[in-house]
């Protein structure tokens, strides 16, 4: 019916925006790196390989792709390694 797509078009829109924000959150990660305050890369790199997975996952999906799974985890992709190989 039409208020459970409406429930589940705002939970992706959430659900979305979270996983962004959370990629994002690399940021100070990667400050710290640089900074000589190397954190742990294992985590930011399983981030990674997990979120090059989900966007294989969306783009490969038939018959249509899955766009909110790919714009959710492109991110983690970037921000992971960036984090990953600054953590070196």
């Amino acid at each position: 019916n039409m208020e459970n797509n409406k429930f589940f078009t705002v939970l992706s829109y959430a659900a979305a925006i979270m996983a962004v924000g959370m990629y994002v959150s690399y940021i100070p990660q990667i400050a710290d790196n640089l900074a000589g305050h190397k954190g742990n890369p294992i985590q930011p790199l399983v981030a990674a390989i997990n979120c090059t997975l989900w966007v294989a996952y969306g783009l490969l999906k038939k018959p249509k792709r899955d766009m909110p799974i790919i714009f959710a985890n492109a991110p983690g992709i970037i921000f992971g390694l960036i984090a990953f190989f600054t953590a070196l």
